[in-house]
């Protein structure tokens, strides 16, 4: 039997080192991200628990929202209570988070995908902090106050007279909030190449009411809400943003083949807000240390970083169920 030579088990020895370190970082994140998920998710059940409870405020407002409008105008009842369901699990708002929760359990974690998984966990975490949550329901809160013609006030935004003799913006009428929002609708390609917003089944009265949306011209127009001013980073999946940097660059692109200027939607925020927890001033802060750069959560999409900057604004806000504009 031959001996064998020094170097090839010197070789073979650090090769099993080698593969002993890396197994042993990949347990070691594992574990980490389990603790991550095992956390959120305790999180997300002690948010579902004081939404029921009734100790979200903006969750007991929402529906007593509803319920005002459907006195007002029964026509909108069905759209009013679908409205409010963000006032519970059932809604939107929240099956988002719990959905992006089970994305992430059902990843096989590797070094490479870890760093975008444990900031999506950070980011779910943050979004079901109950002052946040209760933040995000300002837009809902606000389409039924701008359905009511002025009956019912804004909610941590200027009313709706003022924005509009302030002319910031593009008026889309009630519903306009939503816009944007991947938990209501998406940007669809039209024939011609245009995006335009197309509501979810369920909320496609909403169209009625803010007509059609182009893309294009809502980018560059849009008004204040919660969502795309300040919970974006937030309270949207990593395919989300995926779908939503896609729509930038395609309507990027033909305005630079018109020779045209064109910045993002999100490039500053509107004017509008008040009265916001200090939790939504806060960017969000991920990049964890497992983190590496342009790696994706999956090899479809990419998570995102959040780009906020601190703004608190003076502007004036509506208090109230029942003043007027």
């Amino acid at each position: 039997m031959s001996m064998i030579k020094p170097w090839k088990l010197i070789s073979l020895l650090f090769i099993l080192q080698l593969l002993a370190g890396c197994e042993s970082k990949l347990e070691q994140t594992q574990t980490t991200i389990n603790q991550q998920v095992a956390s959120v998710e305790s999180d997300l059940n002690r948010l579902g628990s004081e939404i029921e409870s009734g100790s979200i405020r903006n969750a007991r407002l929402l529906n007593e929202y509803a319920q005002v409008l459907k006195q007002q105008k029964p026509e909108l009842s069905r759209i009013a209570d679908l409205i409010a369901e963000d006032a519970t699990r059932k809604g939107p708002l929240y099956q988002n988070l719990v959905m992006r929760l089970n994305d992430v359990k059902a990843q096989t974690v590797t070094l490479d995908n870890s760093g975008p998984l444990l900031d999506e966990l950070t980011r779910i975490k943050e979004a079901a902090k109950p002052s946040l949550f209760n933040d995000a329901l300002t837009d809902p809160i606000n389409v039924l106050a701008d359905m009511s013609d002025g009956r019912l006030a804004r909610v941590g935004a200027i009313s709706q007279l003022a924005e509009k003799s302030a002319g910031d913006g593009a008026d889309y009428g009630a519903g306009s909030q939503m816009v944007g929002n991947p938990n209501y609708g998406g940007w669809q390609s039209g024939s011609n190449g245009t995006s335009f917003w197309q509501w979810y089944g369920m909320y496609r009265m909403l169209g009625d009411l803010t007509g059609r949306v182009g893309y294009s011209n809502w980018s560059q127009n849009r008004r204040y809400s919660y969502y795309n001013d300040y919970g974006r980073s937030r309270y949207t999946s990593p395919k989300q943003s995926v779908q939503q940097s896609a729509v930038e660059t395609r309507t990027r692109k033909s305005f630079q083949r018109k020779g045209q200027s064109f910045s993002s939607p999100y490039a500053k925020k509107r004017s509008g807000s008040a009265g916001l927890s200090r939790s939504s001033y806060t960017p969000t802060k991920t990049m964890s240390s497992y983190s590496k750069p342009k790696k994706s959560l999956t090899s479809s999409n990419k998570a995102t970083r959040n780009t906020g900057s601190f703004r608190n604004s003076g502007s004036r806000t509506s208090r109230g169920v029942r003043r007027g504009k």
